[in-house]
């Protein structure tokens, strides 16, 4: 029985025009390359517009780098565009290539973001163009709809317990579990009412030690009052050193968590080697990548269980399936990053490439609400814990530009960065 939502009769016009409009022409070519920039929640989205010379046919694809946000819609309109216009529409892999190469240093996020939201654009258009989702032009589904987790946090364990039941009554099977640290700046949940610690600064204060311990018990009281039938997971967010990564990965081995996530930043890689040999408590990492140098040895040496990259840090739909096909040649299942500074156009993305993967896992959010889902139009269903993606061409979502110009960019003192956490010293702490 299909769940995904019938195509709207709008949608159905515009296909039908575009059919009538591409018929016995030749293939389109990029006629211009522009850039939706909107805030309709609280993200900062860029999403790249590609318009062909073929009457009604466009394309939409996400090149969201919240954190910096006004620095990819530059690359995209002073770099991209000019090298873009008067190519050819349906030549998405020699267009990757071509913009990956073009600025002769590659993997940097603005760039990738820049080059992702091209690669999408294209991609939708390529839906368009034969009258299918994404999905059947990577081979079509391997599954009905894709399991997607959420996330719950507390200051208190009674607190993320309850929040997780609650999450389990409206269908989750997949629970992100975050506990509060009082006083302290905690990744996905509050600090509590108790009064600041003490500290050498006036910066937000995070120590590992009272994080560490305070974890671990949680996730412990949560597996014994939520049961085995529920999966669960858990965020250390690379805020403590390797050495203690290893020992916390030891200490919840036997919550059999779905997955810990970036047990370690980037820059410190190898100690995954050492957690492997230490427990088998899957491990999941990637959102921070911007380069096959940082996948592709975790991958082949099958250090990780789950890999997690941001598909427009990565550069888009092109690399991302090549990523998830070496993934299933070593064991390694996709779980894409999907958070609030995804667009909804990034999440089809994360849909429609796992429904297509054998090797799919768990993807993260998708469920678009408010004002997002009123700018962003033909967004997947939820139901049942699971996402259901539209049959409608391409992504199967359209933007209302004119809706989105009515939210611009708000004003914020870091321009949508992220400001530091610190040790009572003053150390800074990765996040």
């Amino acid at each position: 029985m299909a769940l995904a939502p019938a195509i709207p009769a709008r949608m159905a016009l515009a296909q039908e025009k575009v059919e009538r409009a591409t018929r016995g022409l030749p293939s389109p070519k990029i006629k211009d390359v522009s850039v939706i920039a909107t805030q309709p929640g609280g993200s900062r989205l860029v999403v790249v517009k590609i318009t062909t010379d073929q009457d009604g046919l466009v394309g939409y694809g996400c090149a969201t780098f919240t954190q910096r946000a006004d620095l990819v819609v530059p690359a995209v309109e002073k770099y991209l565009k000019p090298f873009l216009i008067g190519k050819p529409a349906d030549r998405i892999e020699d267009t990757w290539q071509s913009c990956y190469d073009s600025s002769y240093w590659k993997n940097g996020p603005v760039l990738n973001n820049a080059i992702s939201g091209v690669d999408q654009a294209l991609w939708d258009i390529k839906g368009r163009m034969s009258g299918m989702p994404v999905y059947q032009l990577l081979g079509g589904k391997c599954r009905e709809a894709c399991a997607c987790y959420t996330s719950v946090g507390g200051n208190e364990i009674p607190q993320v317990i309850e929040s997780a039941k609650r999450a389990m009554a409206q269908g989750f099977q997949y629970i992100r579990l975050q506990i509060g640290v009082p006083g302290m700046a905690a990744y996905g949940a509050g600090g509590g009412s108790a009064t600041k610690i003490k500290a050498l600064h006036e910066r937000p204060v995070f120590e590992p030690g009272p994080y560490i311990r305070r974890a671990v018990k949680m996730l412990h009281e949560c597996r014994k009052a939520l049961g085995d039938d529920v999966e669960l997971l858990h965020d250390i967010h690379e805020r403590v050193s390797p050495r203690e990564a290893v020992q916390m990965a030891k200490d919840v081995e036997d919550v059999k968590l779905f997955y810990l996530e970036d047990a370690l930043s980037p820059e410190d890689l190898p100690y995954f080697r050492q957690i492997r040999e230490q427990c088998t408590t899957a491990l999941a990492m990637g959102e921070l990548f911007n380069s096959p140098h940082e996948w592709v040895p975790l991958m082949s040496e099958r250090l990780i269980d789950y890999i997690r990259i941001h598909i427009s840090q990565a550069g888009g739909l092109t690399p991302c399936r090549k990523i998830a096909i070496l993934g299933e040649l070593f064991g390694v299942k996709t779980a894409w990053h999907g958070p609030g500074d995804v667009s909804p156009i990034g999440h089809a993305c994360n849909l429609h490439l796992g429904l297509a993967s054998y090797n799919f896992g768990v993807t993260e959010g998708g469920i678009i609400r408010g004002r997002e889902a009123e700018v962003f139009k033909g967004n997947a269903t939820f139901k049942d814990g699971y996402l259901w993606a539209s049959d409608a061409p391409g992504w199967g979502i359209e933007v209302d530009e004119k809706l989105a110009k009515t939210f611009p960019f708000r004003e914020s003192p870091l321009n949508g960065g992220w400001g530091d956490v610190r040790r009572l010293d003053g150390t800074v702490i990765k996040q």
